[in-house]
């Protein structure tokens, strides 16, 4: 069997201020479709995950009881997005796997697994770096509602400039040091997945997932518009 492609859909994706979502995850499923190789994929929480943290925080302090609460989300967001594939007719794995290792036994049995957070300090990035080593996966890929990693962050500053090819050492560099940040945080990737696709020579690209096409492109090999993290 081909190595599978492991690709972390951030929760942006799905929140309720995007336009034209049904139409967004009926070309998903039209684009998973046409995949030749199995496809797992970690669905982030996005803005119901952080609000529901935003919600807790004055009540609870302790970091990894709100990772908890970001967590119930992912796998909210997860459920919806495996139950839209599995209407369409595709092989995917039942239920939403709690742990990296089911999740790439489910890859060895079926066509796709969908999966949200794990535990507490992982964000989505991270489970779906952690997957892609686990499974054997070619690479993986971070769709998210950000074009391309930039030298700094374009939000607050309008001088930083994209990047179409990178080393994963570029990145961490960029990203920083392999700590846990506060819950319901949200950054390009989070450093400590980068840390893991270091150990264990991963590739990476990071595009924006709200143009399918680009993310059509990733999935099949070809040249697409984003940033390809190479080993080295």
């Amino acid at each position: 069997m081909a190595a599978p492609i492991v690709v972390a859909l951030g929760g942006s994706l799905l929140r309720p201020e995007e336009a034209e979502r049904h139409a967004w995850l009926a070309k998903l499923t039209d684009i998973l479709a046409e995949c030749k190789v199995p496809v797992g994929i970690v669905v982030g929480g996005g803005a119901p995950a952080r609000e529901a943290i935003e919600l807790a925080k004055p009540v609870i302090e302790d970091i990894s009881a709100l990772d908890e609460i970001g967590i119930a989300a992912t796998r909210l967001n997860a459920s919806i997005v495996a139950q839209v594939l599995q209407g369409a007719g595709l092989d995917v794995c039942n239920g939403i796997p709690s742990d990296v290792l089911s999740a790439s036994r489910g890859l060895s049995t079926h066509k796709f697994v969908v999966m949200g957070g794990t535990r507490p300090g992982h964000t989505t990035d991270n489970v779906a770096i952690r997957l892609a080593v686990e499974s054997g996966a070619s690479r993986c890929l971070i769709a998210t509602n950000v074009d391309f990693v930039y030298t700094s962050d374009p939000r607050s500053n309008p001088s930083a400039e994209s990047i179409e090819k990178m080393t994963l050492d570029d990145l961490q560099a960029i990203v920083g040091p392999p700590i846990h940040g506060k819950a319901g945080g949200s950054g390009v990737i989070d450093p400590i997945g980068v840390q893991a696709a270091i150990d264990n020579q991963l590739p990476l690209a990071v595009l924006d997932g709200r143009d399918l096409s680009r993310l059509a492109k990733a999935l099949s090999g070809l040249a697409f518009t984003g940033t390809l993290i190479e080993v080295r």
